[in-house]
């Protein structure tokens, strides 16, 4: 099954659209990110398993790959491991696959499966209402997203 969440990328200031695709399949056991990641989204990866883990979630002994469309646009930093995460559960039928579609949806996780605040919110509020979209960021990051302006759906929670 694939499924997919939006979140963003950053260039300068701009928060530019990115979807996390994620497919589960027969295959070689393992989780490959692809889409050209730097090595903090590439570490992503033992963030994502640990907090599914600690959330009472494990990765099926399937092959797992998560592609960041579009490829050509470089990736930096460890603020889409929230969207491969719920990705990954919305593939696995954990969620509902269109649980998430009005929303752009970027945070870090810890080992233990709590979110960690990002830098970034702003524009990533901005860049989602740009599409017409909701936000879900880290608690921590919800003050500085709510800048975007008040017609902006915000969600923040903290664990």
């Amino acid at each position: 099954m694939v499924a997919g969440v939006g979140t963003v990328a950053f260039q300068g200031i701009e928060g530019v659209p990115v979807e996390v695709q994620v497919m589960v399949a027969p295959g070689k056991v393992g989780m490959q990110i692809v889409g050209l990641p730097d090595k903090a989204v590439a570490e992503s990866r033992e963030r994502v398993q640990a907090a599914l883990h600690a959330s009472g979630l494990a990765l099926p002994a399937k092959r797992v790959t998560v592609n960041l469309a579009p490829a050509d646009l470089p990736k930096e930093g460890s603020h889409f491991d929230l969207a491969i995460a719920l990705a990954l559960m919305a593939a696995l039928g954990a969620i509902p696959a269109d649980a998430l579609t009005d929303y752009v949806v970027v945070g870090e996780l810890n080992l233990d499966g709590t979110i960690a605040a990002i830098s970034g919110a702003l524009p990533a509020a901005i860049g989602a209402n740009a599409l017409g979209k909701g936000l879900i960021c880290p608690a921590e990051s919800g003050a500085e997203a709510a800048w975007a302006g008040s017609g902006v759906d915000i969600l923040a929670p903290a664990a």
